[in-house]
């Protein structure tokens, strides 16, 4: 796998690095014990089962059976290749990778990214000196500057300006030899219907780049300066740009977002600027749809708090549910923050300043099951009988579906004191709404079900080593001595060779041996990357997770060699036993007596 760098270059990248730091720029993690936990970056999920070991270099997911080191972590959470990922984390720590003609033949499927990527990068540049230097750009930055966008803003979120030209993009592309048909799929030119030119596609409007995880620029929104439709125009998806995966301003925010374990989600690009602008550093937007899974997770390995702050009239409030249902599906503790009718958070700010928005609007947030409860009195007359048993109706469905029973209670508490119920009337009648539902929302799961909840959330590994069978235990925790210990290793080569019993244990221990024996030291890191298969990296990362002593003893190396040895005997003994029971079936007394005797001799050899 290490393809085209020196092994000596990937040792020290390698060796430069904590994993915890590299995660942490990914997901959000929490020390417990030796180990690090957080929530998979790989598989949707709600309580963390994903485990980072600082001693040993490595992660592995419980749950989904992710696991490797750094340099597979940076692969697989930004799908590029081997090479790719050593060079950036290479970047981090100041390191020279020496550049080769074909670095490029072991990239991944992303191999074609980083040159439309510089497309972008070019493009942003581009706009973003017209807006700050240029004749053509002074009206929108008048008008930045007018709705209090300051300098130091643009340059934080590098707005820039397209020009009213068809092709002045398209020239400065072409001059640094951009290919066209290539600009015109990641979205900054189109061809136009009546000739089939390519055409720039963002004219005469404000430029808001936008960026992925890594803050790179992948796509642009646009706004229009003058009366062109639509007002807002985003870059199409590509693969590049995909929309439904990304936050706008997400890259800027996310030191604020660890630093307060808070994000505050918004619905436009203006309202995320202006709230930098008002102090709220961890503000980020969806981009102009309806908030997805794939972003909530995003937000959800980087904070356990979400701020919803959207547009105050009815189709904001609307969104704003939606999305709230969306967040608290990925486990998030959800507020949201209740702007005035007619009025959106820049309008806000630019009415009542930036301190009244942090205290009156940010700070004052309510729960999540506090604003359903006032958005679901909106066009109801709580005098009137009917619109009040409906009110009542409604708020209890909601209530169903809250998975803690205190914060029902607390809220059932609610509602009898407002309208002067009775408690016990309101827990049946919710009881009735939760059987109708099919009694799933809040009901503990048992026996079966437990257990494969317990399994999907990755509980099922805290008690793997007592369920697995004895040889195959013994042969995980023979494998984990191995990759720590050379001499081990070379210990185990000689008493058992490729004597495992499972597929991928022969097959790890077969790249151990291969391992050492071209003189490597015992490196976990260093070993995973000789592996090519993704299946013997996640079992490898799994393996060398387990706690073990720091030296293997004679006695448990002959334990472990004997019941590795020993299960080809038992399989076949049960073999005979199955025979013996099919004879005595049959009243075969003399072959039932000649399979009885067999088995006794060879439990007896077992036993010496």
């Amino acid at each position: 796998m290490a393809g085209l760098i020196p092994e000596e270059t990937i040792t020290e990248v390698q060796q430069s690095l904590d994993i915890v730091d590299v995660v942490s720029e990914h997901l959000q993690l929490k020390k417990q014990g030796k180990h690090y936990l957080g929530l998979c970056p790989f598989h949707g999920e709600k309580t963390p089962s994903f485990s980072v070991s600082p001693d040993k270099q490595l992660y592995h997911c419980f749950g989904c059976g992710a696991g490797g080191n750094a340099i597979t972590f940076v692969m697989e959470v930004e799908g590029i290749s081997f090479v790719e990922a050593v060079k950036n984390l290479a970047d981090k720590s100041g390191i020279a990778v020496p550049e080769m003609d074909s670095v490029s033949s072991g990239a991944g499927k992303n191999d074609e990214l980083p040159s439309q990527n510089e497309g972008h990068e070019l493009a942003a540049r581009f706009y973003h000196h017209v807006l700050m230097n240029t004749e053509q750009g002074k009206q929108a930055y008048d008008y930045l500057e007018a709705r209090g966008v300051t300098a130091e803003l643009m340059e934080r979120f590098q707005l820039g300006f397209s020009p009213d030209q068809p092709e002045v993009l398209k020239g400065l592309l072409d001059k640094r030899g951009f290919d066209f048909d290539q600009m015109n799929e990641q979205g900054l030119l189109y061809r136009t219907e009546s000739t089939g030119e390519l055409r720039d596609r963002f004219r005469n409007r404000i430029m808001f780049p936008i960026r992925d995880l890594r803050g790179r620029t992948v796509g642009f929104g646009g706004r229009t300066l003058g009366g062109a439709e639509p007002k807002y125009l985003n870059s199409p998806d590509s693969p590049l740009f995909h929309k439904n995966e990304l936050l706008y301003g997400f890259d800027v925010a996310r030191k604020a977002v660890r630093r307060e374990n808070a994000a505050v989600l918004f619905e436009g690009y203006a309202d995320v600027i202006a709230a930098h602008k008002a102090g709220v550093d961890n503000g980020m937007a969806s981009l102009g749809t309806s908030l997805t899974d794939r972003q909530a997770q995003i937000i959800r390995r980087n904070t356990e708090r979400i701020i919803i702050c959207y547009d105050g009239d009815n189709a904001g409030q609307d969104a704003a549910w939606r999305a709230g249902e969306v967040l608290e599906k990925q486990g998030l503790n959800v507020e949201a923050a209740m702007l005035p009718a007619q009025t959106d958070p820049d309008d806000y700010i630019q009415m009542y300043g930036p301190d009244r928005f942090q205290k009156e609007i940010i700070e004052m947030a309510l729960p999540f099951m506090s604003f359903k409860m006032q958005a679901l009195k909106k066009d109801k007359n709580l005098q009137d009988e009917g619109d009040k048993l409906r009110y009542i109706e409604e708020v209890l469905k909601e209530m169903t579906a809250l998975s803690r029973a205190v914060e029902r209670d607390f809220y059932l508490r609610q509602v009898a004191d407002e309208f002067s119920l009775s408690l016990d009337a309101l827990k049946q009648e919710q009881y009735r709404i939760f059987k109708e539902q099919g009694g799933k929302k809040h009901s503990p799961a048992g026996g079966r079900e437990q257990e494969k909840e317990e399994k999907r959330r990755g509980f099922d590994h805290y008690s793997g080593a007592r369920l697995n069978p004895a040889h195959q235990n013994a042969e995980r925790y023979l494998l984990a001595h191995m990759i720590h210990d050379r001499d081990a290793c070379m210990e185990v080569q000689e008493k058992l060779g490729g004597e495992f019993n499972l597929d991928h244990h022969i097959a790890l221990a077969a790249h151990l041996y291969a391992y050492y024996g071209e003189g490597n030291p015992a490196d976990t890191g260093a070993f995973i990357n000789h592996l090519n298969d993704p299946e013997l990296i996640k079992e490898a990362s799994d393996i060398a997770m387990l706690d073990i002593t720091e030296h293997m003893s004679e006695n448990e190396l002959a334990d472990y060699v004997d019941k590795i040895k020993n299960y080809p005997k038992w399989v076949e003994i049960e073999q005979i036993h199955q025979k013996l029971k099919e004879a005595e079936r049959n009243q075969d007394v003399e072959l039932a007596a000649k399979l009885g005797n067999e088995m006794i001799n060879m439990k007896k050899a077992l036993k010496k």
